[in-house]
């Protein structure tokens, strides 16, 4: 048996694993779009801050890892694929499969503006891209990023340990818009501006100039923004083009179903490039968290080697810590109809604590400075679990999830 994976990323990683665990005498192929071994994205803000060296950023550390686990890694980018032959396409070659994974993630999406392909504007995606941005980020160098979702956030840090000259440029009215609602937004906001980074909202850049060795980003109203750097961090789309004419379902991502098989037999698909259902709603949808990617790998290897196993579905939630401030979003955040709500805010101690209720159940939240209490919000809401007279008591003091969970997840009166 043939499994061939494309993508290394966690998902990829994981199903490979997973596979020759179920399956061991089967023919494993890691397809790598990178030179060099495999790594976690999420690990380049800590390479960034110095916190790590590019060691510290693959995912098995174990120089002989894929060689002990008969895992084959192959450096080249998927063309194309055809699913009658049953064959990858390399460009210079194609590789053979019985059973395919597609697990290529997400690739950086870039404003459509004039400049984007000058010296001095990157993304922060690969391992590449640190090693300019950590090259060229010194003291005083003035970095222009144009975004602050939850990749823009996470990478501030790391450039402000730099010493760098920040500023922020957001589309919308305000930051981490798709994890979190204005009132926990505006803490983050003014948690970055008291740690120095000057953050301007309400804000596109129409075009990037490069005058006398610098960039200069031209900004509404006739004003600009010089800059030494310039950094697109607007969110990411799933790494979908090299589908074209293999007769694989294709909506915002790849159609999955409960297996993590697409709507060709034999082909499947996890991790950021994967749309499949949420545990919650039903709904299917795009759920970019490493978390959720490593299921799905793991879902789909063990369907791959012939070991039936179905994925209950994604759980959208969300850790970010942007400067030292932990918020998270968990679930429907953004509430539901006919549903009620409840807050608790702390301007001063940048504390605030919104939840939202469908019935006696907790649906979603959004927490700012409440990092010790994750795993209670993720247990009531993945858990739907009922609340009884706990919920009365969390509309009156919502601080008081910990106990509820104690209380109502494990049927305490």
């Amino acid at each position: 048996m043939k499994h061939l994976i494309i993508g290394s990323g966690p998902a990829g990683v994981v199903a490979a694993e997973t596979l020759r665990k179920a399956n061991p005498a089967a023919e494993i192929t890691l397809l790598c779009g990178e030179v060099g071994p495999p790594y976690a994205r999420m690990a380049i803000p800590y390479l960034l801050k110095g916190e790590i060296e590019e060691a510290g950023t693959h995912i098995r550390k174990d120089a002989d890892h894929y060689d002990r686990l008969r895992i084959q890694l192959v450096q080249a980018r998927a063309k194309g694929i055809d699913a009658t032959r049953r064959t990858v396409d390399l460009g210079d070659r194609s590789l053979p499969f019985d059973r395919l994974l597609i697990a290529t993630g997400s690739r950086p999406s870039l404003e459509k503006i004039p400049g984007m392909d000058l010296p001095g504007v990157h993304s922060c995606w690969t391992l590449e891209d640190a090693r300019t941005i950590i090259a060229q980020a010194k003291p005083g160098t003035r970095i222009v990023q144009m975004g602050a979702g939850f990749v823009g956030c996470i990478i501030m840090e790391g450039l402000l340990s730099r010493g760098v000259d920040l500023t922020i440029l957001v589309r919308s009215g305000y930051m981490v818009r798709r994890m979190m609602n204005p009132i926990a937004s505006g803490m983050i906001r003014r948690w970055c501006e008291a740690k120095g980074v000057k953050i301007l909202t309400h804000t596109q850049p129409l075009g990037i100039t490069a005058e006398a060795g610098a960039l200069r980003v031209a900004l509404p109203e006739r004003r600009t923004l010089p800059a030494d750097l310039y950094l697109s961090a607007v969110g990411v789309d799933p790494n979908l083009g090299f589908l074209e004419g293999s007769g694989i379902d294709v909506d915002r991502g790849i159609l999955v179903d409960p297996t993590m098989q697409t709507s060709v037999a034999g082909i499947y698909a996890a991790g950021d490039v994967a749309e499949a259902t949420d545990c919650l709603t039903g709904r299917r949808q795009l759920n970019a968290i490493q978390p959720n990617a490593v299921e799905q790998g793991r879902i789909a290897a063990l369907n791959m080697a012939g070991k039936p196993a179905q994925f209950r579905g994604s759980f959208v939630f969300n850790v970010l810590t942007t400067l030292g401030l932990v918020s998270s979003s968990f679930g429907e955040w953004q509430g539901v109809p006919d549903g009620e709500s409840t807050e608790v805010l702390d301007e001063a101690r940048y504390r605030y604590l919104n939840l939202q209720f469908d019935g006696d159940r907790l649906v979603g939240a959004n927490c700012v400075g409440f990092a010790d209490h994750v795993g209670a919000f993720r247990g009531l809401i993945e858990g739907r679990v009922r609340l009884g007279k706990w919920k009365q008591r969390l509309l009156q003091d919502p601080t008081q999830i910990m106990q509820a969970y104690l209380a109502a997840a494990h049927s305490v009166a």
